[in-house]
């Protein structure tokens, strides 16, 4: 059976929205069936402030890949679009991150789930609970509005579709 597997997308270079769509048009055709799209949301970069806004958006998917095929496909797409990795938390033309593989809890020098940084970063938790309010967080053992609530990331989010 496959899993729910939410990814998120971000991109702050180049035509934003394009490059979120043809990540989801490749994840479509590469990774597996996605399920349901959050709307797409403008957000202040986190991490490194000194950049252009993101646009970002959670993808539902549905697959059959193991975690670590999974991000290989990913990091490939990322590519395909244009992503050149310079600098930690730099601008990027994507940027596609798995935030949850099911209830699966995962460590490993490349791949951590879930995502370390849900918790904390409201860029990810508001598109997210758009689609999964009530999905639980197989290691805090909360639901992500209860992360949202409890989020204290001060940056704006908001709905640029």
């Amino acid at each position: 059976m496959a899993e729910r597997i939410f990814l998120l997308l971000g991109s702050n270079l180049g035509d934003r929205h394009e490059n979120l769509t043809q990540a989801i048009a490749h994840i479509k055709q590469e990774a597996g069936k996605t399920v349901a799209l959050s709307h797409v949301y403008e957000t202040a970069a986190w991490g490194k402030e000194d950049q252009s806004d993101f646009l970002n958006q959670v993808v539902e998917l549905e697959s059959a890949l193991p975690p670590e095929e999974l991000l290989i496909i990913l990091l490939a797409i990322e590519e395909k679009i244009g992503r050149v990795r310079h600098e930690k938390w730099g601008a990027r033309s994507i940027d596609i991150d798995i935030l949850y593989y099911g209830n699966q809890e995962y460590n490993t020098e490349a791949l951590r789930l879930p995502h370390p940084g849900i918790p904390e970063r409201r860029f990810v938790l508001v598109p997210l609970c758009e689609l999964a309010a009530d999905f639980m967080h197989p290691i805090l053992h909360k639901k992500n509005e209860e992360l949202l609530s409890e989020c204290v990331d001060p940056l704006p989010v908001k709905r640029f579709d």
